[in-house]
């Protein structure tokens, strides 16, 4: 092989390993900045991962509100109508939260199954509802 063959191949590797590397490195980052989203039966059934953010929608259940005084921590509870679940969520909650309403709650699942909330998400008006809780709540209606 000739010299100035010898350093074409040398070039052709160092950028295959740096656009290889590239990839990597964008790969890994896109992979923590993922959110799930889970329903409250998946959540039932054990498939969300304990101490990862993800997100958990459904409607307010009526009657689930529970402020505590004088403190910013509220605790209700969201269905998909096949089942519920309790979140946690201690801060300002949006002005079109009120029962009955979807919601998308981002937060994680702590080790006690209990899902505590670091920002609520509320619809915007009253034809609007999530994509996500959109379909999980029609899933759950056509299933038996």
């Amino acid at each position: 092989m000739t010299p100035t063959r010898k350093r074409r191949v040398y070039m052709i590797l160092i950028i295959i390993m740096g656009v290889t590397t590239a990839v990597s490195l964008m790969l890994a980052a896109m992979n923590k900045n993922m959110e799930f989203f889970y329903d409250p039966s998946q959540v039932a059934a054990g498939e969300a991962p304990v101490d990862q953010l993800i997100r958990v929608g459904g409607m307010v259940v009526e009657g689930s509100i529970v402020r505590t005084s004088n403190t910013l921590l509220t605790q209700f509870d969201v269905t998909d109508n096949a089942h519920s679940m309790t979140v946690s969520y201690t801060g300002i909650l949006p002005d079109l939260f009120r029962e009955g309403q979807g919601i998308i709650a981002k937060g994680k699942m702590n080790d006690t199954g209990q899902f505590i909330a670091a920002e609520v998400l509320a619809k915007h008006d009253e034809t609007y509802m999530p994509p996500e809780v959109a379909s999980a709540m029609k899933n759950k209606a056509a299933q038996p």
